[in-house]
């Protein structure tokens, strides 16, 4: 579950991966840069690769976590890889415990398993994905989702439970099957954030805690907070373990970090306003005419990107890791192009020294 900083980064740094596509670029594009960026955190001392859930987005190729996952087990040996988040209301809690039971015996003891409870997309998406037009009512469900899919997790349903005879496989079952052995490890549970009931919950729970820093700033110190008040000894964990996924580009000097983000944030401007696309060149957005709105949009939005040379992106990085006193930073870097993507992660590793492992 923890780890200690390396080299002379404040906190631990992990990977937050949304399988960007840029125009021009196809999905195929996007996932090899995963798999690239995979190998190159891990061979840069990052303490984990997650990757999020969202749908019905062009410019996001990450609507199947666990497929991806699965693939970048292939291709790495020791970072931790997990979902950040898969959001349960959209799925049966049996169906993601065979997935991430599945994950756990390929990649033994470096499987994460982060839960949300939004629903990753937009409404009528969301109603699609849950075959449901109520979608409050998942959301309410949320803590008995979770209490169910950890029974499968651990197979401990209670006798008398109508799901007492039944079986996530792979899982603890095959140990009590005669000549069964079974890992000794089981996928650690995240609970995800942007606002305070899964801060609560977490902190109640005595759970691990990421907070979306990234696209709720506002929210992130209250909710970090509510979350160490909250908190219950457990025994998964005897203290509260926060990260924050946090956005960050580092390129080699200040005014390419300066298109490239414009870029991302015009992308932002179209989800936000119902037209999802492809991530723009900068070129696009630099000559895209943005109105009085957008303009204040942008604004706000790149105030939380931490962007700029490595120095910079560094100098940001510490100074919010010591705002916040998160456990763990989990760097998002979107950009247009992968290229880019990549070398703002060895950027950023080489500010902070990091070692470079076999």
């Amino acid at each position: 579950m923890r780890a200690e900083p390396l080299g002379a980064a404040p906190t631990p740094l992990s990977v937050l991966d949304l399988v960007t596509v840029g125009a021009g670029r196809t999905a195929t594009d996007a996932l090899r840069t995963s798999v690239e960026l995979a190998k190159l955190a891990e061979s840069r001392g990052f303490h984990r690769h997650w990757v999020a859930e969202h749908h019905s987005m062009p410019g996001v190729a990450s609507s199947s976590p666990a497929v991806i996952l699965a693939h970048l087990a292939a291709h790495t040996t020791r970072i931790r890889l997990g979902s950040g988040g898969v959001m349960l209301p959209n799925h049966a809690p049996l169906v993601v415990a065979e997935q991430f039971g599945t994950l756990e015996a390929l990649a033994p003891g470096r499987v994460d398993l982060g839960l949300g409870r939004a629903p990753g997309t937009d409404g009528a998406t969301a109603a699609a994905l849950r075959r449901t037009d109520n979608l409050r009512e998942g959301a309410d469900d949320f803590p008995k989702e979770l209490a169910e899919l950890t029974r499968f997790l651990d197979d401990d349903f209670p006798d008398g439970h109508p799901y007492a005879r039944i079986h996530a496989v792979p899982g603890p079952v095959q140990a009590t099957s005669p000549g069964g052995v079974q890992s000794q490890h089981r996928p650690p549970v995240w609970l995800l954030g942007s606002s305070g009931f899964s801060a609560r919950l977490a902190g109640m729970l005595g759970l691990p805690f990421a907070f979306a820093h990234h696209f709720s700033a506002q929210n992130t110190i209250p909710a970090l907070d509510l979350y160490r008040e909250s908190f219950r000894p457990s025994a998964v964990l005897d203290a509260p373990y926060a990260l924050i996924g946090v956005s960050a580009l580092a390129t080699d000097d200040e005014k390419e970090a300066r298109r490239q983000v414009l870029a991302a944030a015009l992308n932002m401007v179209r989800l936000r306003t119902g037209r999802p696309g492809l991530v723009p060149t900068p070129e696009e957005a630099e000559a895209y005419e943005f109105n009085e709105m957008e303009r204040d949009f942008i604004t706000s939005w790149n105030s939380n990107v931490v962007h700029g040379t490595p120095d910079e992106v560094r100098t940001g990085l510490d100074d919010l890791a010591k705002r916040t006193g998160a456990d763990e930073l989990m760097l998002t870097a979107n950009a247009h192009s992968g290229e880019v993507r990549l070398r703002s992660y060895e950027l950023v590793a080489d500010a902070y020294g990091l070692p470079h492992l076999s």
